[in-house]
C-alpha cells in the first residue's frame, strides 16, 4: 500500500514564490469599487433602481420646463377666447384623406342648444388647420421681465388649438397647467427648505444637548401634533390679510407649510442623534475640541443622510398636496396666481365635472409628480444607505 502511494505523482504546488505585496489583492480585486468615493458609490447603486431613475429624469424634465413655460405654452395664461368657452379637447391628426399632412387639427363650429343652453361643438373635417412650430403668437413677459411672443407650438392663422380644452372664460387648460407647474413645484422646494432648516437645527440640538432644551422641544412638537392639520392650515391661511399681493400670499403659504411640517423631521433627527452621540468617533471629536455645530453637521448628520433624503422626497409632495388643498378650499393661493390647486377650483361641483370633465386634467400632473417623488425617494434612500 505504501509503495502504491509512493508511486503517485506529487501534487502541484500552487503557492506563488513572488514577494508578498499586501496591497496587490486590493488593487486587483475590484479596484474601482475599492477606491470610489461615497458619492460615486451612491450613484452606482441608484442607477440599478430603474423606477427611481426614470422618476428622477421625469422630475428633472418637469423642473426644467418651468424655466421656459412661457415658450412651451401655446397661449398666454390670461388669454380669453370668448368664442370657445367650455370647448372640449381637440385631437391632433397626421393624415387627411389618406395622405400625410403633418400635425393638424380640424376646425370646429359652435352652436347653442336652446333647450339646455349648452354650447355644442362639432368638427369640420373639411377645414384642416395645420399646427405651426417655433412661431409667434400671444405676447408674454418672460419671468415678468422680458417681453416676447415666440412659442414652441401655435395654432394655424385664424385657427384654434385647445389640446386639453378651455374653461369657463375660454382660457386654454394646457397653457394654464404649464403655468401652474411653476408655482406648485417651487412651493414644495421652498417649503421643504424651511422645514429642513427648522427640523435639522432644532432636532439636532435637542438630540445632542438633551436636558431642558430637549424637554421643551418635545412638548412643543407634541402640542403641534395634537392639532388637526387641516383646521390648522385653514387658521394660518386665514391670518394672511386679504389685501396682500399675490407674491406675498405665495410666500406666506410657503412659510406656513414649512412651519407646520418641521416637527416630524425634528423628532426623527433627535432620536437618531441620541443614539449616535454615544459613538466613539463623537467622543474623539469632542476631545479634539470640535464644537457642537461641527460635530452635528460633519459627523452625525451624514450618518443618517439616507433618512433625510427619504424625508425630503416625501415632504415635497406633501407640501404640493397642502397647497392644492388650501387653494381648492379657497384659502390658499388666489387668482391671478395660477397653480394646480387654483385650477382645480373650476371643478368644484358635480355638474361641472359631469358636463366638462376635462377641467379635472390638472389633477393628473399632481398624481404623476407625487408618485415620481415617492419612487425617487425609495431609490435614493437605498442608494445612500451606508449599511446597504
Amino acid at each position: 500500500m505504501s509503495e502504491d502511494l509512493a508511486s503517485l505523482p506529487a501534487p502541484a504546488h500552487y503557492v506563488s514564490k513572488a514577494p508578498f505585496d499586501p496591497y496587490a489583492v486590493e488593487a486587483d480585486a475590484d479596484s474601482a469599487f475599492g477606491h470610489a468615493s461615497q458619492l460615486k458609490l451612491t450613484w452606482w447603486r441608484f442607477r440599478r433602481h430603474r423606477l427611481a431613475l426614470i422618476s428622477g429624469v421625469l422630475l428633472l424634465i418637469a423642473y426644467c420646463t418651468i424655466a421656459v413655460v412661457e415658450f412651451l405654452a401655446p397661449y398666454n395664461v390670461h388669454t380669453r377666447n370668448v368664442d370657445r368657452i367650455y370647448a372640449p379637447p381637440q385631437q391632433v391628426h397626421f393624415f387627411h384623406d389618406g395622405s400625410f399632412v403633418g400635425p393638424f387639427v380640424y376646425g370646429r363650429t359652435m352652436e347653442l342648444d336652446m333647450e339646455t343652453l349648452r354650447r355644442v361643438y362639432s368638427e369640420n373635417t373639411d377645414e384642416v388647420q395645420k399646427l405651426r412650430f417655433f412661431c409667434r403668437g400671444d405676447g408674454y413677459r418672460f419671468w415678468g421681465f422680458i417681453d416676447g411672443n415666440v412659442h414652441l407650438a401655435c395654432p394655424a392663422e385664424g385657427g384654434d388649438m385647445f389640446l386639453l380644452g378651455t374653461d369657463r372664460l375660454g382660457r386654454d387648460v394646457l397653457s394654464r397647467i404649464l403655468y401652474g407647474a411653476r408655482v406648485s413645484l417651487t412651493i414644495g422646494l421652498l417649503g421643504v427648505m424651511t422645514s429642513f432648516v427648522l427640523g435639522i437645527v432644532i432636532g439636532g440640538l435637542a438630540g445632542y444637548w438633551g436636558g431642558w432644551f430637549d424637554l421643551a422641544v418635545q412638548r412643543v412638537t407634541e402640542v403641534l401634533h395634537s392639532i388637526p392639520s387641516i383646521p390648522l392650515w385653514l387658521a394660518m391661511a386665514a391670518i394672511m390679510p386679504a389685501d396682500w399681493s399675490p407674491l406675498f400670499v405665495y410666500l406666506g403659504i410657503t412659510f406656513i407649510l414649512g412651519l407646520l411640517d418641521w416637527t416630524g423631521l425634528a423628532r426623527a433627527v433627535r432620536s437618531k442623534l441620541l443614539a449616535l452621540r454615544e459613538e466613539d468617533y463623537v467622543l474623539a471629536a469632542q476631545m479634539m475640541g470640535a464644537g457642537s455645530s461641527r460635530i452635528i453637521g460633519r459627523h452625525l448628520i451624514p450618518g443618517f443622510m439616507s433618512h433625510l433624503i427619504a424625508s425630503a422626497t416625501l415632504t415635497i409632495p406633501g407640501m404640493i398636496l397642502g397647497e392644492t388643498t388650501l387653494s381648492f378650499l379657497g384659502l390658499g393661493l388666489r387668482p391671478p396666481i395660477t397653480s394646480w390647486g387654483v385650477l382645480l377650483t373650476e371643478a368644484r361641483t358635480v355638474n361641472v365635472i359631469a358636463l366638462y370633465p376635462w377641467l379635472l386634467f390638472p389633477v393628473v400632473p399632481v398624481i404623476v409628480i407625487i408618485l415620481a417623488f415617492n419612487f425617487l425617494g425609495d431609490g435614493l434612500r437605498d442608494a445612500a444607505d451606508p449599511y446597504n
